[in-house]
């Protein structure tokens, strides 16, 4: 068990959080959730120690073992990926390295023999001798190959070592695990793996994360920071969400009843406290009215954009047409051969590992690439917007936000563009900010902003909500449902794909493609669909051999 006691931080004249309460037992799985900026990562720092708080503390049950995500991706660079997992455990690790000293030693002593002896002693309890099968097992279970497992971590690539460093968290079966963003850079394989993982994890888990699938999947309680304070929600995060709904309409309502009964009295009492015979109820009604007190509704610290792609004209029969479009990059054969063709009603979820295949595709559909084969040719009454992955050099550059999107809207008026923006939580003196100075999520705004003033009736979108928070993505998902267009998107968010997808590609390792008019639940649980990326995968295998 873990628990916060009084916990206050205060960031200058800020409280952070003030006087929070609040405990973390054993069985459970916590969602900490909250807006950009609420402090969901301050406070998991807070519970792992890393930062102090201004006051209060922190209290963990005696013995009971913590483990957290560890953030910086370099820290483990000089270390072999099997041994980083397994400082998970710090005292085992330590264990293994102090036998290894004296184990090596040429003039081996008596001492030396006790302290060997009392080592293998504890190194046993701790199930020491499964640590490296139990580590390979982590990696394996990620999608970390066995090949990478003695290789030095700085020589993975930046998602494999998440995937390391994620192994290292869960290594060990720590009695409380804190873990911020896990799903970030995971494929959808390897986060299946961990909703699985966690799932049958007996510990305390707290979490924090913006994928609403995920949290649905694991989280017995719900955690919400607000206002500065924390509030616990028992079940996953949908309940929390109609609980939390449903208590702000139960106090409008009440305050509604209350505001009505507050109207009545001060009208009776103005009518007859000048009248003697009725003084004494007008007395009594103004005891009754001094008793009544609204419901304090504080502001949320949520805030959701609205997000409404409106096309400027109504789409035709014709779509698209792919004609077998193939391109190679460094020797690797990305795309092989793709042929489809898009119907006016089709919402595309392009799915599978290979993330350049999908990103080189759309960059081909966009004119920003040239296939090696093939030919694609766009309907007459189509208009396409594009949301790329790699945004980087879109905010390059000088520009006010609002000059920025003036320039992407053919109604120049400045009112009409900050109407855009405003919707997009782009108020006030917003406006002027710089690009070079916006934050991640700010940039994805400002895409999306363009997407919706451009009118287009298809829409490409590769990985949007990387730096959503989770309002954004919840005000993305109901935009993208709503959307009368056609839809081809890519996206890790698995209840974005699951809501708004009709129809699933997949590009398979050597490039071929699986095209499934179906939802992606059922496509995931098509044993049809896993044997074919096993033949393609073997095939790919065969051709390499």
């Amino acid at each position: 068990m873990i628990s916060a006691n009084n916990v206050t931080l205060r960031v200058g004249k800020k409280a952070l959080f003030e006087d929070v309460n609040i405990k973390f037992t054993e069985g459970n799985c916590y969602g900490l959730i909250g807006a950009n900026g609420a402090g969901k990562s301050t406070f998991l720092k807070i519970l792992s120690g890393q930062l102090e708080p201004t006051s209060g503390d922190v209290v963990v049950s005696p013995g009971e073992r913590l483990s957290f995500l560890q953030q910086d991706h370099f820290k483990y660079d000089d270390y072999p990926v099997l041994d980083t997992v397994i400082m998970g455990n710090a005292r085992l690790y330590e264990i293994m390295k102090e036998k290894e000293v004296i184990y090596a030693k040429e003039d081996f002593t008596d001492e030396d023999g006790i302290r060997a002896s009392e080592l293998e002693a504890e190194f046993a309890t701790m199930n020491g001798w499964e640590a490296e099968s139990d580590a390979a097992s982590l990696l394996n279970g990620l999608g970390i190959d066995t090949e990478l497992h003695y290789m030095y971590l700085r020589d993975l690539t930046g998602s494999e070592k998440v995937k390391v460093l994620l192994a290292q968290a869960l290594f060990g079966n720590p009695d409380i695990l804190l873990l911020d963003e896990p799903t970030n850079h995971l494929d959808l394989d390897a986060i299946a793996w961990l909703e699985e993982f966690l799932i049958n994890f007996e510990n305390t888990v707290i979490v924090v994360s913006h994928d609403r699938y995920f949290l649905n999947k694991v989280c017995t309680q719900i955690a919400d920071i607000d206002y500065g304070k924390i509030q616990l929600y028992a079940g996953n995060y949908d309940f929390w969400y109609e609980s939390s709904q449903l208590l702000i309409r139960q106090m409008k309502e009440a305050n509604k009843k209350k505001e009505e009964k507050i109207k009545e009295l001060q009208e009776f009492i103005s009518r007859f406290s000048a009248n003697a015979s009725k003084s004494k109820q007008a007395t009594s009604r103004k005891r009754a009215l001094e008793k009544i007190q609204l419901d304090e509704i504080k502001p949320s610290s949520r805030k959701y954009p609205y997000i409404d792609f409106r096309p400027n004209r109504e789409i035709g029969n014709e779509v698209l047409a792919v004609e077998g479009l193939s391109k190679t990059i460094d020797g690797e054969k990305i795309l092989d051969n793709l042929t489809f063709t898009l119907n006016r009603d089709d919402k595309v979820a392009f799915v599978g590992g290979n993330e350049l295949a999908k990103t080189v595709l759309f960059k081909i559909l966009i004119g920003e690439m040239e296939p090696d084969e093939g030919n694609y040719k766009w309907g007459i009454t189509t208009s396409q917007a594009y949301f790329p992955k790699d945004f980087g050099g879109e905010f390059d550059n000088d520009y006010t936000i609002t000059e920025w999107l003036t320039q992407h809207s053919e109604n120049k008026d400045v009112t009409y563009v900050r109407g855009f923006l405003g919707r997009m939580l782009f108020s006030g003196e917003d406006g002027v900010k710089r690009l070079r100075v916006l934050s991640g999520g700010e940039k994805v705004r400002c895409l999306l902003s363009k997407m919706m003033i451009s009118g287009a009736n298809v829409l490409l979108l590769d990985e949007p909500t990387n730096h959503l928070d989770m309002e954004a993505i919840t005000a993305l998902n109901n935009g993208l449902i709503k959307f009368p267009g056609v839809l081809l998107f890519t996206s890790r968010d698995h209840q974005i794909v699951q809501t708004t997808a009709n129809r699933i590609m997949e590009i398979v390792p050597g490039g071929k493609l699986i095209d499934k008019i179906t939802t992606y639940d059922e496509y995931l649980e098509s044993d049809e669909m896993a044997r074919k990326r096993q033949t393609y995968t073997i095939q790919k295998e065969e051709d390499e051999d």
